[in-house]
């Protein structure tokens, strides 16, 4: 029998390892349950049996983070989706079903709001710490998976609903909320209704200031990506939630600018689009992003070329030079009695390079 198939047959049915280390969590060892967990694995990684890796990883990410040993739950929950690219398994449902299954475990605690002593700072700073733990387990383990799902099957971007799973617990979990990043996800996601969820809970407890900014990031960022369907689709539902609840929608140009834009995209309307960036630049210019985003949105809708900022500097660079060298020719020539001999015979020397064209031009400009 080879080397590889007595190290295969070493190991015991995975079945047998899950229910020991499932006791030793119930009993409440976790570090020492942890150390089996990554070192089992390991082995039946070892001997590419990864289906029983991924059964014994998924059973002790789950059980630690029941009990709320975060860190370990989630390094367990991070080394299931390295064993998924270490297999080289295939993106499909039932892997994805089991991915959901170990986030849907990772604990949403809100933070304290009333704090009257120093008991209570205290705890709210424990409880700081403990979000963070918690936000930076979780995100590490589905961002991984996005990568995965990405690589082995799934859309260019990553499975849509790890999009949404991530943007959702970025919201609940962040001690420092950042609506980018959340929208980032969420319009990589496939619910635009549960996107407009999370606006309007933003919009009941921000700046007044931010509402509308957060409003137009979502919009533009969708239609950056070419996708107006659901751009159109969170606009609507906002409108419908914030009815139903009885809040204000917010009025400003800046919402404005978003509701003709979304009107201005449904027909080949460049000129009318160039002119509302114009009429509504300085409200487009509260969030430095939206340029950029409208760039992309040119790009995606009406075909304009975004400009590249270097090759643009080294363009204006380069054109100036050039007529610098030019005017320098001019002046050598200026009082010779060939002038017009010696500017053709430049001019066809220069045609064999690139440059001839453009010599050309300034010379018989300055003639």
């Amino acid at each position: 029998m080879s080397r590889e198939k007595l190290r295969r047959a070493a190991l015991p049915p995975v079945q047998e390892n899950i229910d020991k280390l499932e006791k030793a969590i119930n009993e409440g060892n976790f570090y020492g349950a942890q150390q089996m967990y990554k070192s089992i694995s390991a082995r039946y990684v070892s001997a590419e049996r990864y289906s029983e890796a991924l059964d014994l990883l998924e059973s002790g990410a789950c059980l630690q983070l029941k009990h709320g040993q975060v860190t370990c739950g989630a390094e367990l929950a991070f080394l299931f989706v390295d064993t998924l690219v270490k297999g080289k398994i295939p993106y499909n449902e039932d892997i994805l079903d089991r991915v959901r299954k170990i986030y849907e475990v990772f604990p949403k605690v809100p933070l304290p709001s009333n704090m009257s002593d120093d008991e209570d700072v205290r705890e709210f700073t424990e409880a700081l710490g403990a979000a963070k733990t918690r936000l930076e387990g979780c995100s590490s383990f589905i961002r991984a998976a996005i990568k995965w799902s990405a690589e082995f099957g799934a859309s260019r971007n990553g499975d849509p609903q790890l999009h949404a799973m991530l943007a959702e617990y970025i919201y609940s979990e962040s001690t420092e909320l950042n609506m980018a990043k959340v929208s980032y996800h969420f319009v990589r996601g496939n619910n635009p209704k549960k996107f407009a969820s999370t606006l309007v809970n933003f919009m009941s407890k921000c700046y007044p200031d931010e509402d509308d900014i957060a409003i137009a990031r979502a919009v533009l960022m969708y239609l950056s990506m070419g996708n107006l369907r659901d751009a159109n689709c969170l606009m609507n539902e906002l409108k419908r939630q914030v009815e139903s609840q009885e809040l204000d929608f917010p009025e400003s140009d800046l919402v404005q600018f978003i509701t003709f834009l979304l009107l201005t995209l449904e027909r080949d309307a460049l000129p009318l689009f160039n002119m509302l960036r114009v009429n509504y630049k300085s409200s487009i210019d509260r969030e430095p992003a939206f340029n950029e985003l409208l760039d992309e949105i040119a790009e995606k809708f009406y075909g304009v070329q975004r400009r590249n900022p270097l090759q643009g500097m080294f363009g204006d660079l380069f054109k100036v030079i050039i007529d610098i060298s030019v005017h320098l020719l001019f002046s050598i020539i200026r009082n010779s009695w060939h002038k017009k001999t010696i500017i053709y015979r430049i001019i066809s020397e220069n045609q064999k390079h690139s440059l001839g064209h453009l010599v050309q031009c300034n010379l018989f400009a300055m003639m």
